[in-house]
């Protein structure tokens, strides 16, 4: 098969960028994967329950169903939706190849132009009780999901001691009674401003020398932390609501490992206030490239950027 242009990714910037891209009659083939890093097709949402911060749902939706509607705005207007997943690609030289996974001797298919919309997934501890309360009193992103009813006048936590759980910590004031802070050392990482922040804020408490150890509810709901002091072995239980993990994101980018330029985290570098990346017709959106926002609203964004950059592109390299 070729395309003009092959988007690798199903969250929201992967269908944005599909929905300008076949609008424009570029008939765009988008691969959604088969639990590609570790998610069903549409991205980190699929395992979100109610998002209540895209524009356009006031009552709120489900992430999986919102995911769906992007799917079907994507398909309606043309855009080729593919249920496997590309596991190595060749952007030495043009056209781009890709290989589906489990077809890697076989045949390749071959693109004009790509867009790498792959995500990020947030590290995960792997507590006992996690697996039972993830999206139930247990999230990673507090921007996300910390205004949701659960949490409300609840005593929450979160963990980490950079400049991320700080700011989550921070943010998490405005909805919950307290916010305790677990750091596994007796510091922050968190710059000066930020742990300035943190410490005097009289809504939060850090617990220092400290680890998570296990998750427990009413089998509904989180209600229960387990700690352990990491200088004297003590286990302790801390009464919260809600537990955010505030510990960094990996960006799926072991497809373009060494022919893309990725920063020191792994994410894919874009040229300023663009979505070029590092070889020319390769463009990228969403969490793949995005450290700061990690939203749903800001990837579609840069998926309309992608596209609209892609589009611009094709018409320069590919006139008809």
């Amino acid at each position: 098969m070729h395309a003009k242009v092959i988007i690798i990714g199903s969250g929201p910037a992967g269908h944005t960028a599909a929905l300008y891209l076949s609008r424009a009659t570029l008939k765009p083939v988008l691969f959604e994967g088969f639990l590609a890093n570790g998610f069903a097709p549409g991205g980190q949402l699929t395992t979100t329950t109610d998002v209540e911060n895209y524009p356009g749902f006031p009552e709120g939706i489900m992430g999986p169903v919102m995911m769906e509607k992007f799917r079907e705005q994507s398909s309606r207007f043309g855009t080729e939706i593919i249920t496997e997943t590309i596991s190595k690609v060749d952007l030495s030289s043009k056209p781009f190849k890709l290989w589906r996974d489990g077809a890697e001797e076989q045949t390749f298919d071959t693109a004009d132009s790509l867009i790498i919309a792959t995500g990020a997934a947030a590290k995960r501890l792997h507590l006992p009780g996690e697996d039972i309360y993830w999206q139930k009193g247990i999230s990673a992103c507090a921007v996300c999901d910390g205004a949701v009813p659960i949490f409300r006048n609840k005593p929450l936590a979160v963990i980490g001691g950079g400049d991320s759980a700080a700011e989550e910590a921070l943010f998490l004031t405005k909805y919950g009674s307290h916010v305790y802070v677990i750091v596994r050392r007796d510091k922050l990482r968190a710059s000066k401003v930020m742990a300035n922040r943190l410490l005097s804020n009289p809504k939060v408490t850090v617990i220092w020398n400290t680890i998570p150890i296990e998750c427990k509810g009413d089998g509904k709901l989180l209600n229960l932390l387990i700690t352990k002091d990491t200088k004297t072995g003590e286990e302790k239980e801390l009464s919260i609501n809600g537990l955010f993990y505030a510990i960094g994101h990996v960006p799926a980018t072991e497809l373009v490992k060494n022919q893309l330029e990725l920063d020191t985290d792994g994410y894919i570098m874009t040229k300023p206030d663009t979505t070029y990346t590092s070889v020319e017709g390769v463009f990228a959106a969403g969490d793949v490239k995005d450290k700061k926002y990690r939203q749903a609203i800001t990837s579609a964004g840069s998926g309309c950027m992608a596209a609209l950059e892609c589009e611009r592109w094709l018409s320069e390299h590919f006139p008809e």
